[in-house]
């Protein structure tokens, strides 16, 4: 892994942000991360990256034992340079593969093989253990950063998410119906819920904020009135 110092870095908290695909994570993590001068965690990359290694070696990503045994095989990195993160496999930059519907597809799949998590946990464990850190995920502040200085657990209804996750394909340039995204997220729910390995739970201390109606901003300056009173 490498790091970029930052002066800002002083307070060093470790943050620690959940919640189900399209209320709203990685945007707020990523404004959160920057107001704080922090590094932004972004651990959803993590497992896309494995999704897309997967799917190069051409395995079934539903083959929790093919997938388990390609993990050794592979090298997975994730550098960062003035806040911007950039994930490697096997040398290879592969940030811009990692946001289409395929790739989100697969990881949806992978991240639920208790081999993936406990592979992916020590890397997550290893960018956040000086702190001074924005992480998001699903299981931030319950398994990874259980001792985080701030734990966020962020909803929103669903139809909500469903426009989001919707808008953010489409502006990629990625052509889908509206149905499918829909179908797409409850599936996710479903497996992110009910996994038996680090399922999605709010973690018991954590604060909770619905998204649904609120900016960007106006969730990250309730974190901020949160985290405020930790510097």
């Amino acid at each position: 892994m490498s790091y970029v110092a930052e002066d800002k870095r002083a307070s060093r908290l470790i943050i620690a942000i959940d919640g189900p695909a399209g209320v709203g994570k990685s945007t707020v993590a990523r404004l959160l991360a920057s107001r704080l001068g922090y590094l932004y965690l972004d651990t959803g990359a993590l497992y896309r990256a494995v999704a897309w290694a997967v799917t190069e070696s051409g395995r079934d990503p539903a083959d929790a034992e093919a997938v388990a045994a390609l993990l050794p095989t592979f090298s997975l990195q994730m550098q960062f340079h003035h806040g911007t993160a950039t994930v490697w496999v096997n040398g290879k930059d592969v940030s811009g593969d990692l946001r289409t519907p395929a790739v989100s597809a697969t990881a949806s799949v992978v991240s639920a093989i208790p081999a993936v998590r406990a592979w992916l946990l020590p890397i997550q464990q290893q960018i956040g253990q000086d702190g001074a850190v924005v992480a998001e995920g699903r299981d931030m502040g319950t398994n990874v950063f259980p001792a985080a200085d701030v734990k966020f657990f962020l909803e929103a209804d669903p139809t909500v998410r469903a426009q989001r996750r919707h808008r953010e394909f489409v502006a990629a340039g990625h052509s889908r119906a509206l149905e499918e995204t829909t179908a797409d997220l409850a599936g996710r729910d479903t497996r992110d819920r009910s996994r038996s390995t680090a399922p999605l739970v709010p973690a018991d201390d954590a604060r909770f904020i619905d998204t649904s109606i609120l900016s960007v901003a106006e969730v990250v300056d309730q974190m901020m009135t949160v985290i405020a009173a930790r510097l």
